[in-house]
This record gives structure tokens, sequence and C-alpha cells, in this order.
């Protein structure tokens, strides 16, 4: 009859604290990596395109509204861009979403 204390059951390589701490762990260093350049490149391009739109309805004939909502898009997805580069990647997504809804809304105006 032996009886196992707490301190048996973390240090034993078998136990369960090490299989805890390996479920943690999700994602690595790479992951991450991917995350930042993925939200960095997204927001470029999505800042690159807002700003094409809304220089392409300056010259057309819509109202004053729609390039300003797709330049104001744009500036959302640039700041998106920024802060996927600094690794905060959570906010640059839902800083992409908010600034393409904008562009969208923009467009549904015209």
């Amino acid at each position: 009859m032996s009886a196992r204390t707490d301190s048996d059951s973390q240090g034993s390589p078998g136990g369960t604290a090490g299989d805890i701490a390996d479920d943690d762990e999700e994602y690595g260093p790479d992951d991450a990596r991917r995350a930042r350049w993925t939200a960095t490149g997204t927001g470029a391009l999505l800042t690159l395109a807002g700003l094409a739109a809304a220089l392409l309805r300056l010259t057309g004939p819509a109202p004053a509204l729609v390039p300003v909502a797709y330049a104001l898009g744009a500036g959302v997805c640039a700041l998106a861009a920024l802060l996927g580069a600094r690794g905060r990647t959570r906010r640059a997504l839902w800083l992409l979403i908010a600034g393409v809804m904008v562009m969208a809304l923009g467009d549904q105006v015209d």
C-alpha cells in the first residue's frame, strides 16, 4: 500500500502536470510570425485597394460620401496593418473587418 502525494504526481514523467503544460502551447513562434505577416500584408493590400477606389470614385459622378468612406476604410485598414506588424493580430483582424465594412457601406451609398 503506497499512497502518492502531490509532489510525486508532479515530478514523475508520466504525471499530469507535464500533459497540462503541453496542452497550453497551441501555437508556436512560427504561427505567430505567420499571423503577423498575414495581418500586415492583408492590411496593406486593403489599404491600397481602398485608396484606389477612393480616387476612382472621386473622379466620377458619385456622391461625396462614397470616396470619403473608401478613404476612411483604407485608413482603418492601414491602422490594422500597423497593429499586425506589432503583433496585435486579433485587434488587427477586427480592424480589417471594420475597414472593409466601412468601404462596403460607402459602396452601398452609391
